[in-house]
């Protein structure tokens, strides 16, 4: 795969983390649909994010009901919540055949968010694994970053791992985290998942224990990334 020529849908793009991830690839230059069950709701959170560029920045960005954003799309980016999980992944199985799955859903169960909880499957990336079969690559990825940093412009002081179903998920899963303008990780395989997922629950509980809203992970001890 070429960097920038993927269509990236982002399912559950109205969300603060979908619309955080959709600006940062269409800045990137990547060609972006928004996804929602109501159209109307996608097509005003592509009007929302328009309007975070200057007028001389062209970007390509669209809305589109869930099921035709993931027939359009040639990675489908998944960021419902969790109670939805389940449900939209079935909806959308029969367009993402073939093609790549980045989860970004995280199995917070409330009341209790700041409580790891770990889903049937081990995780909600494993889950999705289960749900869409064999022909779809699944890769994890972005459980440990604040929205409200991804809807900003500065440079983002949180790394990111990354796990996938085979090599080409996590270098596509990479790639598309270097773009977003954060620092990737290879984590190894899709089982590895329930780490990143259940450190959210840890880090929100950090965010409340001592006032924060960003608490992120950093990898350390590293001499050179790219071996």
């Amino acid at each position: 795969m070429k960097s920038k020529t993927e269509k990236i849908a982002v399912i559950g793009g109205t969300g603060k983390e979908g619309k955080g991830l959709a600006y940062r690839w269409a800045r990137a230059g990547y060609e972006v649909i928004i996804g929602s069950r109501k159209l109307e709701k996608a097509k005003q959170a592509v009007e929302e994010i328009s309007k975070m560029f200057p007028a001389e920045k062209t970007v390509v960005i669209s809305g589109e009901e869930n099921n035709d954003a993931a027939k359009e799309g040639d990675v489908i980016v998944i960021t419902v919540p969790y109670k939805f999980h389940e449900e939209i992944l079935g909806q959308l199985k029969p367009f993402v055949q073939g093609k790549y799955v980045l989860d970004v859903t995280v199995p917070l169960v409330p009341p209790k968010v700041s409580t790891v909880h770990i889903p049937k499957n081990g995780s909600a990336a494993l889950c999705a694994q289960s749900i869409l079969g064999e022909d779809v690559r699944v890769i994890s990825a972005f459980q440990n970053i604040s929205f409200e940093l991804l809807l900003g412009n500065e440079a983002i002081d949180c790394d990111v791992l990354v796990c996938g179903k085979d090599k080409s998920a996590r270098q596509l899963g990479v790639r598309l985290v270097d773009d977003a303008g954060l620092n990737a990780w290879d984590a190894g395989p899709l089982e590895n998942s329930i780490v990143a997922e259940g450190l959210t629950s840890i880090l929100i509980r950090i965010n409340k224990k001592y006032s924060s809203k960003s608490a992120g992970i950093r990898i350390t001890g590293v001499k050179n990334k790219s071996t």
